[in-house]
């Protein structure tokens, strides 16, 4: 019987005898600190005698007496303290638990069909380590929407049109000489990505110091959507441009494969801003968004937000239209029941706005959509990252690190075990805060790391595979392994709750103190020639499939072996 499934029996017995809905109080059903206490508590007595004014252990005596006959599958139900209930499961009930933990999943998202948006890096720009970050979380999240039943279709949103493209252009430019194509062909295909990203931060500088610069880039940003807008594919400038774009694509696509990333669909921002300028011109003239000073605004401040610009002067869309374009659009190919977007916690109050301003027409489009934010991967010394300043770390140069790091800690430089460390440096972290990542920690073979769950994993498998005899639970457990058991039929409930939550870090918890509570017990219990050697098999058996499971739902390859 799961953590829930115990809490809905209490809750139907106390209702059903004692003419007491719980459903109004708050209380907790968890799982109890040490065997000792049982497998589950539950608190109830203490919330309900405050309000009946009445002693919490004579409440929880009653109920304990009615709840020991609720279900075949409680060993015991007893009173500790002041009034917590302490339940404990028999073997059996536990036993059946660990046996389906690997593949007991919610049903959260049965039937519904679900969009994350992700990574979301710009053309024309490198991939620092933010996107690295991004995409590894955002990997995470859709598995463990998908593993809840969900539908779900991982998309990509990037700019390539816009204020940061015209300046990558404006230096490019520079650089060939002029609108020379032609020149393009000097460029080696491996320098592509490091070369489109230095031209970015020239002509971000000349931009930000250079008076002329900036009125240059501001004319080329106009033609640049010109461009688009007239689907221009032969001028000189629409081949550079239409060249360097593809460049970018082809330089994300390598990344993702690298990293284990797919993606359904990209949506370019040029494909979408037509979308989000006609949405926000038709919205205009109903009063959702005014008028000022030239541009289109939707002022916030009744909502408690503030004012931001959809339309500017010149009668460009800006990010803020371009993101209800989006919206619309994976609307109008998904007809989503949810659509979670993964971003930086710099945009938190930016797309609060949008999705106000989308509240006044499409409510149930806002209702639907959910903005998860994520803190910054920093620089060592708390720098932030700006790829416009050049002082970023590239999304490669971290896998490169880890690389390196675990080729001089462990002596090799196994791929699918660099990529398990920086996916599990990033995520068992709690979303939301800033972090650091240090290489050589993420690599370790002891401690919280990714490698050290692989390794666990592999060498729980190479037991399975020396063992002459046949995996099987047969009577009643030992102590050390009733432990472990009980340990492995908790996964279904952190899974459950990694899915509420949307928070993968919950796994990662849970899989480091399950790998810490299988090394006691298999440092004290012999296995092989042992005469539990069957049952004790069906542990390591249980235990093995369900770090597998684990690791798989955050994107990290459980190798047989390392």
């Amino acid at each position: 019987m799961t953590l829930q499934q115990v809490k809905t029996l209490i809750t139907g017995v106390i209702k059903r005898e004692f003419k007491l809905d719980l459903s109004s109080f708050e209380y907790e059903v968890g799982y109890a600190a040490d065997q000792k206490f049982g497998d589950y508590y539950c608190n109830a007595a203490f919330v309900v005698a405050r309000e009946l004014k009445v002693s919490p252990r004579e409440l929880a005596e009653r109920w304990a007496k009615s709840l020991a006959q609720a279900s075949a599958e409680f060993k015991s139900v007893t009173v500790a303290g002041p009034g917590f209930i302490n339940i404990t499961l028999t073997d059996s009930a536990i036993g059946q638990l660990a046996d389906g933990a690997a593949t007991t999943k919610p049903d959260t998202f049965h039937g519904q069909v679900v969009v994350t948006e992700y990574s979301d890096p710009n053309p024309f720009k490198v991939l620092h380590v933010g996107h690295l970050y991004t995409s590894v979380v955002g990997d995470a999240i859709t598995n463990l929407v998908r593993a809840a039943g969900g539908e779900v279709h991982a998309v990509n949103f990037g700019g390539d049109v816009g204020l940061h493209v015209a300046k990558s252009m404006w230096a490019i430019i520079q650089e060939l000489g002029g609108e020379e194509p032609s020149k393009l062909n000097h460029v080696k295909a491996s320098e592509r990505s490091e070369w489109m990203a230095a031209r970015y931060v020239e002509g971000s500088t000349a931009y930000e110091d250079d008076e002329v610069a900036k009125s240059s880039i501001i004319s080329l940003n106009k033609r640049l959507y010109a461009i688009i807008v007239e689907g221009d594919h032969t001028t000189p400038l629409a081949i550079i441009y239409w060249t360097c774009r593809s460049w970018s694509y082809d330089y994300f696509d390598a990344f993702y494969t690298r990293i284990g990333t797919k993606f359904e669909k990209y949506y370019p921002e040029s494909e979408n801003a037509p979308l989000g300028l006609a949405t926000v011109r038709a919205q205009l003239a109903k009063g959702v968004y005014t008028e000022s000073d030239g541009a289109v605004v939707f002022k916030g401040e009744p909502y408690g937000l503030h004012t931001r610009v959809f339309i500017n002067s010149n009668g460009l869309p800006t990010y803020e239209a371009k993101d209800v374009g989006l919206i619309m659009a994976k609307w109008r190919d998904y007809h989503f029941d949810h659509s979670i977007v993964i971003t930086g916690n710099d945009i938190a109050e930016y797309m609060k706005v949008v999705l106000k301003s989308l509240e006044q027409f499409e409510p149930e489009l806002a209702r639907r959509t959910t903005h998860i934010t994520h803190g910054n991967v920093k620089l060592v010394g708390g720098v932030k990252m700006a790829s416009r300043k050049g002082n970023f770390l590239r999304a490669v140069d971290v896998l490169d690190m880890a690389t390196e790091a675990n080729q001089a800690a462990n002596g090799t430089a196994d791929p699918q075990v660099v990529l398990g460390a920086v996916k599990y440096g990033f995520l068992k972290h709690r979303i939301g805060a800033d972090l650091v990542f240090i290489p050589t920690e993420s690599v370790s073979l002891e401690g919280n790391s990714g490698p050290y769950l692989q390794y666990a994993q592999a060498r729980a498998r190479s037991i399975l595979v020396k063992a002459k005899m046949k995996p099987q639970l047969s009577g009643e457990l030992e102590a050390d392994e009733r432990t472990l058991a009980a340990m492995i039929a908790r996964y279904p409930s952190v899974v459950d709750e990694a899915v509420q939550t949307l928070m993968p870090h919950h796994i990662c918890t849970y899989l480091y103190e399950l790998a810490q509570v299988f090394n006691r017990f298999y440092e004290h219990n012999r296995v092989i020639d042992e005469p539990r050697e069957a049952t004790r098999l069906w542990l390591i058996a249980c235990y093995a499939d369900v770090l597998s499971d684990g690791l798989s739902l955050l994107g990290i390859a459980a190798p047989e072996r390392i």
